[in-house]
């Protein structure tokens, strides 16, 4: 495939292998990518080379490795990479598979920043009876340099310290009280708890976010399965791409990504190798949005 100009694929939905459609791409054109690929023996996306067959978690791990040696090279070194996956069970055994892509990732020059946890409450219950029921998926924080886009603030979480769901002992009773604090020792140098100023120890847009983000399953009409729920979606954005950056989903299925991108005011490019999934993400990008 030759390489694609840039007023040409912007804020635009292309059907193809993802693998081949970034090989048409130009380097370091991209600001944040936003993608769940296919889970492994997960479901039947209707498509012959589709991920997710194969038949061997080897082989799966190794394709996916393909595909994100092409986003390597088109995002911009302070890039950033937000990969969800979930895991699979073959013969009672679970694979671990989120994190041996993980470490193959890594392998291939990604660097690590953070495991996040996706904590689903409405995961659908399960029939098992000889282990916990899952009620969660990863979501990998990757960047390709040490010197990397991160806006902290686009998604702090409200503090808690001072709330009914402080654990400290104490609680709020401790709060503008001089050597108030109940940690004697590890807060011994902080000078604002022990006069009593706690609220100066506290950012005022709130706490910075924890790796645990409890975001419930999400259903589009047009879909017979859970999609990526939009909240997901727009935290990674929030905190890995600037303003008028341009946001990746090379997998992008039903066009949650690119529908969110567009929202936070972000360009956008997605890919899917199946057309009908095209065509929906292309639809919703079309209609109006609602708040």
């Amino acid at each position: 495939m030759a390489l694609i100009r840039n007023e040409e694929w912007i804020n635009s939905i292309i059907q193809g292998d993802a693998k081949i459609v970034l090989q048409s791409l130009p380097a370091s054109s991209i600001n944040c990518i936003v993608t769940s690929p296919p889970y492994y023996l997960q479901r039947d996306y209707e498509t012959s080379t589709q991920f997710g067959n194969e038949k061997s978690p080897v082989e799966y791990v190794q394709n996916l490795r393909a595909v994100f040696a092409e986003a390597y090279r088109v995002l911009k070194e302070k890039g950033t990479l937000w990969l969800n996956l979930g895991d699979k069970y073959l013969d009672g055994n679970l694979l671990g598979m989120p994190w041996q892509v993980a470490f193959a990732l890594k392998e291939d020059g990604w660097i690590l920043r953070s495991d996040i946890i996706w904590y689903k409450p409405n995961a659908m219950p399960a029939s098992v009876k000889n282990r916990p029921t899952t009620d969660h998926e990863y979501i990998f924080f990757f960047t390709k340099s040490n010197d990397y886009y991160y806006d902290i603030d686009a998604i702090r979480e409200p503090h808690v310290t001072f709330t009914s769901k402080s654990r400290m002992k104490g609680g709020r009773n401790h709060f503008g009280k001089v050597n108030g604090t109940p940690e004697d020792g590890k807060n011994a140098s902080n000078q604002n708890l022990h006069n009593g100023r706690w609220d100066q120890a506290f950012h005022p847009k709130g706490r910075n976010r924890r790796t645990v983000w409890e975001i419930p399953l999400s259903k589009f009409r047009d879909t017979h399965f859970a999609v990526f729920p939009e909240k997901l979606v727009e935290l990674c954005i929030l905190a890995g791409c600037p303003e008028n950056g341009v946001v990746l989903d090379p997998f992008v299925g039903s066009g949650t990504t690119a529908v969110i991108a567009q929202r936070l005011g972000r360009k956008y490019l997605g890919i899917d190798i199946n057309p009908k999934y095209c065509e929906m993400a292309s639809k919703r990008l079309f209609q109006p949005i609602l708040f």
